[in-house]
């Protein structure tokens, strides 16, 4: 911290953080999965265990009090590709190999016992398993592959009595859906079934499926349950991933409620990680939307959705439809998570601890483990949530104090400084006006209207997005509401207090609307009178009993109870009706002008009440109702022809139109239409003629997600909502491109437009208008760090098995694919000195570095091409370090010894292995394999003499391991002879020794059997001619 620049202060909004505490990197080195030969595969955590998949088909099983391994259980049938430990038995836990085996296993160690497989599945041998999952309450395993079957087998238990132990449980074939499983979910009886392009909900025991929605999809989206929270009744939610940052929330039945739209929602800076590792590091700047694919859906924390990419942690509160946070996390391939806990996996097989909490909460972590210096910075970066007065509970004033004393004036002033800053707004524990703010859902704005209202302004992103059946209920909608006006709650008030709260609420809003029935002589005449207005602003600010009910009107158990709020909303829309709607045509003008003098007396009346007169707020309620009662007509009476009224008869100012608008909108949330209608039972020509009377008052997108939520089985509503809205936009210039058919032809001129105003965010959303918009458009007119990451995104948004054909139809002309690569590997790369020695060389295990466009570079050199062609490339790779393609490309066009000598310089035995790697056919490329490596390692051992540094042990170490590969492949005896012939003096470790040595007794009883086998068939055969 010796720079004096501020730390960059995060908004209200951002209130959670993923905190990083413990490293996990000595645990993965006392297993030794951080080498080269042995990787991390797959993870599971429980309550209990964090359990390790390996390449080699070990599962290690640690216990996470103390993080030490109590288990490893091996298995012979290929690696390790799932794992899933089973969530109400810590007893159990389920693996799937890269060969198709599903083994459970029983752990027994209350009973001190060996671990047993109490069953084993070859029903999927052959394909990859691609997702475990078990049943909530019993001991069954379900388990999808590549292939689209799903399967499940049910577990044995000693601790059901011995014979049970021995019962063999069939396996059974659920389903087989049209693609690759992607994840599987269980709840309550229900399996959840994501495929790459649709998700399936089965009934297990009743043998019963359903598809959740009607659109398919291509590529890799996941779903999962959500449960109810805990005391409350009701069946799990479903959620599910569609393309473009997309969530369907869809009913325990498979029907479709609503689509949570997040891709705008994510145009806000990613929230730093606090980590021991570095600085956070915050961009304000950042605000791009992202149009993700979410592969994975998990239930996480109480009622959250985690998800992720491989750069990024992504996570969402569904039932408000806000993001609660993104942390951008690079090369992440799974994560598994408990409670608020997740572990991360990364490409390179790093582990990754985080947990998810409040700032405060992280800031008193840090405080514990006497991280001074982050914990001021999570300070200071937090400032709305380390102030609020419920971070008193956790973090005193005192604390804060003592940590300030712990930095150092001489290298921390800044911080110090701003620290300062930053204690000078703490508020107390008992802080009012804090306790309302901080109780307002910290993912949502506000402003107060005039009346007293708070305005919520909510940036939810769901709407609806496929018809279902089932209608969300009015409780559930008075929930939300209630959520949404989160204020402190007062004292309990009768209900006395509330008839004149809300009657006060009336009378106010009356006055204002009244208003506007006086013509221009009633405003003149009220102009001529000297002092009137000055009479009206210096009486009403000083009427304490307003102002008390202003106050109690923000609460909003008293706003929003049905009962109250109903009928105030219903005496409301009389006033409404009578000053906003259409003038009737058999009134007289007689009439009309006794209607004028009575409103201005009323006006009069109420406007120049006196502070006395104020003090029963009932009596302007009772003369509405006398006029109610005068003159009872319904709103919902009108002729079925009449068209919506864009525009308000009468002109309206700013903040009283504003005003309108929200209790019109609350009129259309609550479902109160009419004077005379029940609110539980409104009859659909009310709500129509509302719509038509009153649309230019009440929100589209609001009435959109009403109409789709309650009047889905009466289309007349909506179709009069889609009326206005083709009424409100008919004078926009696109509608008339539109009109004409000419959208794709403005697409050239539109692009370079958009991309000269917003740059790069404007570039990250061209792959939607392929093939509009061509690559060769985008280059031309972007700078390449745009134009690598639209082309990269351009790529993956093609399915696995298309992108290599997709991409090589883009290479036109050819010599594209050189100018791509170089762009690509000059990107989000390593240093080229970490990759590279000064002689050229490859530096050691410098091909675990990784790529930020590896995958593009990949296909890219996968491509067809003629041999000069490849050659640059084999250049191109090698002058940048990239060496799993070099290699890649030294095989392809034969040059193996090249291949050899950089695999010797990277020092990784896997790089001789299959697949990927390349394995020497013959005993010549093995001899060259041993004299490169020892001359690596005689140079390496001259160059560190008279330093501290020591690669000459390595080198060692993997002439060894050749000597004990070629031991495997020719036998000990010819592989020593190979290391004479090259002139190799090699001391054979302990355990090298011995492997030797037991390959040589191998050999022998080899041999032997041969031999034996043999015999028996020469006297077999004699036999048969005797």
């Amino acid at each position: 911290m010796t720079s004096v620049q501020m730390l960059p202060v995060l908004p209200e909004t951002s209130t959670h953080v993923l905190a990083e505490f413990d490293c996990l990197d000595p645990l993965l080195s006392a297993l030794r999965l951080d080498s080269g030969r042995l990787k991390c595969t797959c993870l599971a955590v429980s309550r209990k265990w964090l359990a390790l998949g390996t390449s080699a088909g070990g599962l290690h099983l640690i216990q996470k009090e103390g993080w030490k391994q109590r288990l490893i259980l091996t298995h012979k049938e290929g690696s390790i590709t799932q794992v899933a430990c089973c969530p109400h038995d810590e007893d159990f836990v389920a693996v799937a190999t890269s060969q198709g085996l599903v083994v459970v296993w029983e752990l027994q160690l209350e009973r001190r016992g060996r671990p047993e497989r109490t069953s084993v599945s070859w029903e999927h041998r052959g394909q990859a398993v691609t997702s475990l999952c078990w049943d909530t309450s019993g001991l069954r395993v379900f388990a999808g592959d590549t292939g689209g079957k799903v399967s499940f087998v049910r577990a044995g238990s000693t601790k059901h009595g011995k014979g049970s132990a021995f019962v063999i449980f069939p396996v059974q074939t659920i389903t087989t859906v049209d693609s690759r499983v992607v994840q599987l979910g269980y709840q309550e009886g229900r399996l959840l079934v994501s495929s790459l392009s649709r998700c399936y909900l089965c009934d297990t025991e009743r043998e019963k499926f359903w598809r959740v929605g009607n659109k398919e999809r291509d590529g890799e989206y996941g779903a999962c349950f959500l449960p109810q929270p805990r005391g409350l009744s009701g069946t799990p939610l479903l959620y599910c991933a569609r393309p473009g940052s997309r969530v369907w929330e869809a009913s325990f039945s498979g029907e479709v409620l609503s689509t949570h739209q997040f891709k705008q929602l994510l145009a806000c800076p990613s929230t730093p990680l606090i980590t021991y590792k570095r600085e956070p590091c915050y961009n304000p700047k950042q605000k791009t939307p992202q149009s993700l694919a979410f592969p994975r859906l998990l239930h996480f924390g109480d009622q959250n959705l985690l998800t992720w990419t491989d750069s990024a942690i992504y996570m969402f509160t569904p039932q408000s439809g806000q993001v609660l946070l993104w942390t951008e996390i690079k090369d992440l391939t799974e994560i598994a998570v408990f409670r608020s806990e997740l572990f991360c996996l990364h490409g390179d097989g790093r582990l990754s601890h985080l947990s998810l909490m409040s700032a405060e909460r992280c800031v008193e972590r840090l405080l514990r483990r006497e991280s001074w210096t982050l914990a001021a910075t999570v300070c200071c970066m937090f400032q709305h949530a380390i102030s609020s007065c419920r971070a008193r509970k956790c973090l005193p004033i005192d604390r804060l104090e003592h940590l300030k004393l712990q930095l150092s004036s001489s290298t921390h002033q800044p911080l110090i400084n701003q620290l300062e800053e930053m204690m000078a707004k703490l508020e107390p524990l008992d802080s009012a006006s804090s306790s309302r703010r901080s109780s307002i859902s910290s993912h949502e704005s506000f402003n107060v209207l005039d009346c007293g209202i708070y305005r919520v302004i909510s940036r939810r992103g769901s709407q609806s997005d496929e018809d279902s059946s089932s209608l969300v209920s009015q409780s559930m909608l008075e929930e939300e509401r209630l959520k949404e006006f989160s204020f402190v709650q007062e004292e309990d008030q009768g209900e006395q207090g509330k008839e004149e709260i809300v009657s006060s609420f009336v009378k106010k809003t009356t006055e204002k609307i009244n208003t506007l029935q006086m013509n221009t002589d009633i405003w003149q005449r009220m102009d001529q009178r000297e002092g009137w207005q000055g009479e009206v602003v210096s009486v009403m600010p000083q009427c304490p009993e307003e102002a008390n009910n202003d106050a109690q009107i923000q609460d909003p158990l008293i706003l929003l109870d049905p009962v109250s709020l109903a009928a105030a909303l219903q005496e409301w829309l009389m006033v409404l009706e009578k000053v906003l709607g259409p003038e009737e045509q058999d009134h007289s003008g007689q009439e009309q002008e006794g209607e004028e003098k009575s409103v201005e007396r009323e006006v009069e009346t109420t406007s120049c009440l006196t502070e006395q007169d104020f003090g029963d707020v009932g009596e302007p309620m009772e003369q509405l109702e006398a006029a109610g009662k005068e003159e009872p007509k319904t709103i919902c009476i009108r002729p079925p022809n009449e068209t919506v009224r864009m525009l308000s008869p009468r002109p309206l100012p700013s903040d009283l139109k504003d005003d309108l608008s929200q209790i019109a909108s609350l009129c259309f949330d609550m479902g109160c239409f009419s004077h005379a209608g029940s609110v539980d039972h409104v009859c659909v020509e009310s709500v129509c003629s509302f719509m038509q009377r009153f649309f230019f008052l009440v929100d589209p997108e609001r009435v959109h997600r009403v109409c789709g939520l309650r009047y889905q089985e009466h289309p007349e509503v909506l179709n009069i909502f889609i009326t206005g809205m083709l009424e409100f936009t008919k004078s926009s210039k696109v509608v008339e491109v539109i009109q004409k058919g000419d959208m794709l032809k403005h697409y050239d001129h539109l692009i370079p437009r958009l991309y000269e105003k917003h740059g790069e965010l404007a570039v990250r959303s061209f792959p939607q208008f392929y093939p509009t918009v061509l690559p060769s458009d985008v280059m031309a007119m972007a700078q390449s760090s745009h134009f690598l990451p639209y082309l990269d995104n351009l790529v993956q948004s093609r399915a696995e098995e298309q992108k290599l054909s997709f991409i090589g139809s883009l290479l036109q002309p050819e010599t594209l694919r050189q100018d791509w690569l170089e762009l690509a590997l000059s990107h989000d790369a390593p240093q080229r000195s970490d990759t590279l020695t000064a002689e050229g060389h490859p530096r050691w295990h410098s091909h675990f570095f990784s790529w930020g466009y590896s995958r593009l570079i990949s296909l890219l050199i996968r491509q067809p091409a003629d041999l000069d062609s490849k050659q640059k490339m084999l250049e191109t790779c090698k002058g940048q370090g990239y060496w799993t393609g070099y290699l890649y490309l030294c095989n392809q066009l034969h040059r193996r010894s090249e291949a050899f000598s950089a695999i010797c310089s990277l020092n990784d035995m896997s790089l001789l292995e299959e697949p990927n790697g390349i394995v020497p056919q013959n005993l010549d490329e093995w001899r060259l394999l041993i004299q490169l490596s020892q001359k690596i390692c005689s140079s390496s051992t001259a160059a560190s003499n008279g330093t501290n540094h020591n690669n000459g042990d390595t080198s060692s170490s993997f002439l060894n391991g050749l000597v004990l590969r070629l031991a495997r492949v020719v036998g000990p005896d010819r592989a020593m002879e190979t290391l004479h012939e090259c002139g190799v003096q090699l001391e054979l470790g302990p355990q090298s020794t011995l492997v030797c040595e037991l390959l040589k007794v191998a050999e022998k009883r080899q041999r032997a059997l041969i031999q034996t086998m043999l015999e028996r068939c020469d006297r077999f055969l004699w036999s048969q001619q005797a």
